[in-house]
């Protein structure tokens, strides 16, 4: 999970957690990228603005390596434009903050698969 706001984080954590999901969250796309050793994610929710490298930005750097990883966009901002390049690319949901709990977790069970 990457968004630069800290109580976000915190508070999508706690609910994956609840949901008995193993979490991992970043303050950026950058400290993702330099972390060390992390397998590659199952689903990755991500921040569409963030400070340095934006979501849009690493999902398009994901998908050029080959990283076939699921991502739930979420935003507090109404950016048609970028919920399609997002959708258009591959994106599971874009889901505009504040999302209801359970428009995450259903976005991240459809990412996780069955």
């Amino acid at each position: 999970m990457i968004d630069d706001d800290e109580s976000i984080r915190k508070a999508v954590g706690r609910l994956l957690r609840s949901a008995g999901l193993v979490v991992e969250t970043f303050a950026s796309a950058e400290e993702f990228m330099r972390s060390p050793g992390m397998a590659a994610p199952g689903c990755l929710i991500l921040d569409v603005h963030l400070p340095g490298l934006s979501g849009l930005e690493l999902q398009q750097r994901l998908t050029a390596e080959g990283e076939g990883v699921p991502i739930v966009f979420i935003t507090a901002y109404n950016d048609d434009q970028a919920r399609e390049r997002a959708l258009r690319t591959g994106a599971i949901a874009f889901l505009q903050k504040p999302f209801e709990d359970q428009s995450l977790l259903d976005a991240v069970a459809r990412a996780l698969g069955p």
